[in-house]
């Protein structure tokens, strides 16, 4: 879920630092700052995807990247060597068994401390296509200044994979609130629930044998300023579960509003999120996370040209450690 066009990888998943929490008042070490309705939609367009001008990348050096070794490749592991991605089908409405989710393999399950490193921010069809519904190149550059301070920058959080009936997966809920608290440096989130779709809904989940407590894909987000964030899985694939190297994806469609008397229509926003875990004994588990924007036809100007391919692309490290105090 946390962090992205969108929200949180915000692993969020949706990071991250989203362009939510940029918009929201909410960023990191800024208790005063003031942001105008407008502002709010140009910065949700583009928070998290600083870099370079005119589609060039800002990186740590290459012996940086060789910390994390790579797993064996596949079709969604590529999906890391290359810069121009396309945006996943979309499958939501054609997996009928309403509790659809990313599976996780058996040894991500429990509560881990987690390392997340940004590393790499990319345009690659150049700065323009971050400005906001307009395409401004000053918010743009702003943008890209911002983002390109957290180059190298350690977050700690916490994360959680819970094993269900159908297998093992994220707690979207506690995760998304931990991405958002941690990357915001405070307290932001108000309350994280489920919301029932069609491709995921409690009713079909307890049908199957799940529980009460199984994570759903759909997560509303209230946050503690006038603002909500409603996000939505529209595609998601995965490696096989029984290997130590594992890739997954998610295409996460989110809806954010303000919630106060503005009537201001909502932004929405469409983000991929690439896993890639390598299990290095027991307790730890080392990794990467890429989050790729792409334009949505209802909000950006620029939806066209970019012909369904990511407008930004945002690399992390991941190291993950068991948690020895879960709660």
């Amino acid at each position: 879920m946390v962090g992205i066009r969108s929200t949180p990888w915000a692993l969020s998943l949706l990071p991250i630092i989203t362009r939510q929490t940029v918009a929201l008042n909410i960023s990191p070490k800024n208790d005063n700052a003031v942001i105008s309705r407008r502002q709010f939609a140009l910065h949700i367009q583009a928070v998290t995807s600083a870099a370079a001008i005119f589609g060039s990348a800002v990186s740590i050096p290459a012996a940086a990247d060789a910390a994390t070794t790579k797993p064996p490749t596949s079709p969604i592991a590529e999906r890391f060597e290359s810069d121009l991605l396309t945006s996943p089908p979309i499958t939501a409405g054609v997996r009928p068994s309403g509790h659809e989710n990313l599976f996780f393999p058996s040894w991500m399950e429990g509560e881990w401390d987690v390392t997340q490193t940004l590393t790499s921010n990319k345009t690659p069809l150049g700065l323009k296509y971050v400005g906001g519904p307009q395409g401004s190149l000053d918010v743009a550059q702003k943008t890209m200044e911002e983002q390109n301070k957290r180059i190298n920058e350690e977050v700690n959080l916490k994360l959680r994979f819970v094993k269900t009936s159908f297998g093992v997966v994220e707690d979207r809920a506690f995760n998304l609130k931990s991405r958002l608290n941690s990357f915001a440096g405070k307290n932001v989130v108000a309350s994280v629930d489920y919301a029932d779709v069609r491709e995921s809904n409690r009713a079909s989940v307890l049908a199957g044998g799940g529980t009460e407590s199984d994570p759903l894909t759909t997560t509303l987000v209230y946050f503690k300023g006038p603002a909500a964030q409603k996000t939505f899985v529209i595609s998601h694939g995965q490696d096989s579960l029984d290997s130590d190297a594992w890739s997954g994806y998610e295409l996460d469609r989110s809806i954010f509003a303000l919630t106060n008397q503005s009537t201001a229509p909502p932004v929405t926003t469409d983000q991929e999120i690439l896993y890639s875990f390598i299990k290095n004994g027991n307790d730890k588990v080392d990794g990467r996370l890429r989050l790729a924007a792409y334009l949505n036809p209802q909000a950006d100007m620029l939806y066209f040209d970019a012909r369904n391919r990511a407008v930004s692309i945002n690399d992390y490290t991941l190291s993950l450690r068991r948690s020895s105090n879960a709660e």
